[in-house]
């Protein structure tokens, strides 16, 4: 047993969260080139980039489970592990969004108006940069957990968690600004493709959501 847990764990309880998250990560970045290949009705492409979503997504599932399984239950250290538990259950969801949203535009072929091309890419990007930022900040956890959650390491995470705050906003807005791109075309849309479209704008949207959740996990951890 002793042999499993170093072998999952290395030197510290927090260290696969942070291979999580950068799988997580690495999931959403493939939302550009999953949706360049989209706009240019290269579908080919896309499934090919969509299979490496759902890998991506699957290593997270195993790590995860991996994770409950076995983090222990008394760890000595001054977090609680149910915290470190919803830590992992946020960021499983970014992959889980990522593959939602890449899922729903394969599967009906979905043509976007190529008037709001350029800027569905930018309200994409902008939601991977806020997962890589979640990274960012959960990458700190070891140093964290060295530090026993005080110091000048928890004031470097919290100027972490505001970058993160402020591209969440930064994506709010540009979904809003998207949407209302997309409602000044849905008279030359089918009904039907455009509440679709809609619904792809709320799952990819959700990335940064759920990242922004990541901070407020961590938020709660530097408050122990």
């Amino acid at each position: 047993m002793a042999n499993v847990l170093a072998n999952i764990f290395g030197k510290s309880p927090v260290q696969p969260l942070e291979k999580h998250i950068d799988i997580a990560y690495r999931c959403a970045k493939q939302l550009n080139a999953f949706f360049t290949a989209a706009f240019a009705n290269d579908w080919v492409t896309a499934a090919s980039v969509r299979d490496e979503i759902e890998s991506l997504e699957h290593r997270a599932d195993d790590i995860k489970k991996k994770i409950r399984l076995h983090l222990p239950k008394s760890l000595f250290m001054p977090v609680p592990r149910e915290d470190l538990l919803e830590l992992l259950l946020v960021q499983d969801k970014i992959a889980n969004r990522t593959k939602d949203v890449s899922g729903l535009v394969l599967g009906r072929k979905m043509q976007f108006p190529k008037e709001i091309a350029e800027q569905f890419l930018e309200f994409v990007d902008r939601n991977i940069d806020a997962a890589k930022q979640a990274r960012k900040s959960v990458r700190e956890l070891d140093e964290l957990f060295t530090a026993g959650f005080r110091g000048a390491e928890v004031t470097l995470v919290a100027g972490l968690i505001e970058e993160l705050d402020r591209i969440e906003t930064d994506t709010d807005d540009k979904q809003a600004a998207l949407r209302a791109s997309l409602f000044r075309l849905e008279k030359t849309l089918d009904p039907i493709d455009a509440v679709f479209m809609y619904k792809v704008i709320e799952l990819t949207g959700e990335i940064a959501d759920m990242a922004e959740r990541v901070g407020r996990r961590l938020e709660l951890l530097l408050s122990h």
